[in-house]
């Protein structure tokens, strides 16, 4: 089958790629990474482009606040996967999406597409890679930024793509 004719599915951990690219990265009191702002209908273009990805779900805390985000991230092209948030011990909403994103490529999206795309660089996703891998449906790993990756992607050097190097192309 050529690429073309695959169908390709993205899986988004909203939270890691926001914060991935956003925030900047302080090691021994120098700044090795500086953060910079996605601009996410960029980023959905680049999905479809690049991977050729027909569906981009995007995991999400839900924050009745952000209706407006939500259905400007709708019209962007993406297809939103809620999670109910609860607030940390400081009173800041969290919404932990790991759980429902590998639920989602492992079993509820897994018969309708031929290759993933993961958009994290957390380590908490080991699983689900080598399942895919293993089940010859792992296209990519899309990492935020190289300096906070996890070390259990190592393994996975020959699907990693790190946007941090298309931040001219994605950035808002």
């Amino acid at each position: 089958m050529k690429k073309g004719k695959l169908k390709i599915y993205a899986f988004i951990d909203s939270q890691n790629l926001n914060l991935g690219t956003s925030k900047d990265i302080i090691k021994r009191g120098k700044v090795v990474y500086k953060g910079w702002k996605l601009d996410f209908r960029k980023f959905r273009r680049y999905l479809s482009d690049k991977f050729h990805v027909s569906n981009a779900f995007l995991f999400i805390g839900y924050i009745k606040q952000n209706e407006g985000l939500y259905k400007k991230l709708k019209a962007d092209g993406y297809d939103l996967v809620f999670k109910p948030t609860v607030k940390d011990n400081v009173g800041k909403p969290k919404g932990n999406v790991d759980a429902d994103l590998v639920l989602h490529a492992a079993a509820i999206e897994f018969s309708k597409y031929d290759k993933a795309v993961i958009v994290s660089g957390d380590g908490d996703f080991y699983c689900l890679h080598e399942y895919l891998k293993k089940k010859q449906k792992l296209l990519r790993i899309i990492v935020p930024n190289s300096k906070s990756e996890s070390s259990l992607l190592r393994s996975f050097q020959k699907y990693k793509t790190f946007i941090e190097f298309e931040k001219q192309k994605l950035e808002r």
